[in-house]
């Protein structure tokens, strides 16, 4: 797919910021035809390093908190402000997602890019740990890394050069994904679905001179990609 708004983003500096398969072209395909209002309070839950919060705000024109577990607040500003940002328009905040410091019914939406699959595979996690931050009829907008279909019993050979079982645990297929959010009592599942974004997000990525880039491009350029996607949740707060 083409990707007008991320092109902004495609400058060396910006790309060293990005933490696995380029997020803000994953960003943008997950937000075409999105029902978020405008100036809506967002929350861009695991923003690493700020450059999806910083897509989100310029581009949207969100009011947007950067929470963030491993990334310092204070460095985030920095950057946010080098990009024209005020305080008004994104703040960085250092959060655990399964301990969020926000005020109940908050956000009226949450956009999570390449991090749900970390928290978010706890069945109880969505119900009783994001949910009460979003105000009602608020939207979640999620894109996770995954498999196209679950292969954990029998893990192909090509994905082990670059990762543990362990660390494939956390990709699962889109089957897997609808059993856990279809689980939840106070979501309205929109859409569970196959991404578009690979490849390209990939190779982004993949061109990135940092270990865990270089490490990741064992598997990539054995085949591995051709058993990976990403996979788009929607869901909207009863």
């Amino acid at each position: 797919m083409n990707y007008p708004l991320s092109a902004k983003y495609q400058t060396p500096e910006l790309l060293s910021k990005i933490m696995g398969p380029n997020p803000v072209k994953l960003e943008e395909e997950l937000l075409t035809g999105n029902q978020i209002p405008k100036n809506a309070t967002v929350c861009d839950l695991g923003s690493g390093q700020g450059l999806t919060s910083v897509f989100l705000a310029k581009e949207y024109g969100f009011c947007v908190y950067a929470a963030d577990l491993w990334s310092e607040p204070e460095e985030n500003r920095k950057f946010f402000r080098k990009m024209g940002l005020t305080e008004e328009q994104i703040i960085p905040v250092k959060a655990d997602a399964t301990a969020l410091p926000f005020e109940i019914d908050f956000f009226d939406a949450v956009v999570s890019t390449d991090s749900y699959n970390y928290f978010g595979r706890d069945p109880d996690y969505l119900d009783e740990k994001l949910l009460p931050f979003v105000k009602k009829d608020g939207w979640l907008y999620i894109a996770v890394p995954g498999m196209k279909k679950d292969l954990h019993e029998n893990l192909p050979p090509e994905l082990l050069l670059s990762w543990t079982p362990e660390q494939l645990a956390y990709l699962r297929d889109a089957h897997y994904w609808k059993g856990i959010v279809g689980a939840s009592r106070n979501a309205e599942v929109i859409a569970v679905e196959e991404m578009q974004s690979n490849e390209e997000v990939w190779n982004d990525w993949l061109m990135q001179e940092n270990e865990y880039a270089i490490g990741d491009r064992k598997s990539m350029q054995a085949g591995g990609g051709k058993y990976l996607n990403f996979i788009k949740i929607v869901l909207r707060k009863k």
